[in-house]
Formats: C-alpha cells, sequence, structure tokens
C-alpha cells in the first residue's frame, strides 16, 4: 500500500484521514488527560495484582484448617480480580491508541461520519473514535 500525502498535510494510506478539528494547545489539554487517566488505570492494575498475591499468600499461611467453601469464595475473587485487570489492560490500550491519534493529530474525528467530536464527549470519554451521532446509529 502506497503513503501519499494529501493537501494538509497528512499522510493516507489509500484512505481519507481528516486532521484534527483541535489546536495545539486543546490536543495538549487532551493528551494530559488522557495521560492522566493511563496512570492512574495502570495503578488499578498494579494494586488488583497485589491482591492477588496477597491472596496466594494467605492462603498457604492460613491457620484454619481448608474448607470447600472458603476455597471457592477465595478462587471467585481471583477470577473477578483478573477479569478486572484484562478490563483496564483494554482500557490502557484504548488510551495509548487516542495518544497516537493526538500525535499523528487525527484526534476528534470521527472515524464513522468523518466529523469533529464534540469537545464535551472526549472530555468525557477521551479515547472514543465516534461521535455521539455514530454511537446512536450503532444501536
Amino acid at each position: 500500500m502506497s503513503t501519499n500525502v494529501d493537501a494538509n498535510g497528512t499522510k493516507t494510506n489509500g484512505t481519507t484521514q481528516r486532521r484534527t478539528p483541535f489546536s495545539d494547545s486543546e490536543l495538549a489539554e487532551f493528551n494530559d488527560l488522557i495521560v492522566q487517566k493511563r496512570e492512574s488505570a495502570l495503578e488499578d492494575i498494579e494494586t488488583m495484582r497485589a491482591q492477588i498475591e496477597d491472596s496466594r499468600e494467605h492462603e498457604s499461611d492460613s491457620a484454619y484448617s481448608f474448607h470447600m467453601a472458603d476455597a471457592g469464595t477465595d478462587a471467585m475473587e481471583r477470577e473477578k480480580l483478573y477479569l478486572m485487570i484484562a478490563r483496564q489492560q483494554k482500557y490502557v490500550g484504548y488510551l495509548e491508541r487516542a495518544l497516537e491519534r493526538i500525535e499523528n493529530k487525527t484526534y476528534g474525528v470521527c472515524k464513522v461520519t468523518g466529523k469533529p467530536i464534540a469537545k464535551e464527549r472526549l472530555r468525557a470519554v477521551p479515547h472514543t473514535e465516534i461521535s455521539i451521532e455514530a454511537k446512536r446509529k450503532q444501536k
């Protein structure tokens, strides 16, 4: 696939890419917001991993007799933590892709309609790639 440069200086690979409707200072604001959310999500992941480790350590150190119900509850709690970690990791991936779009100057453009995404939506869901209009059409 060939890479071309359009009239706006945007690199394209055969598809049309719109440049961001936001100024560099607005992009910096969104970048800061996304970085904060990513750091918070990564901290959450580490906390949950520590909880899993703690539960494993306490499992073998228990002074109480082994009871099947307790073991089942512990296993369910660990499974829930694993699912929450996976969800947070997916969220971090979305945030990192949003940072790439900021860097590429394509942030804030709906991938479905090609129209700008409202600032309010991006502040609420900074990793979104689609506008409210496109989201409603999906439903």
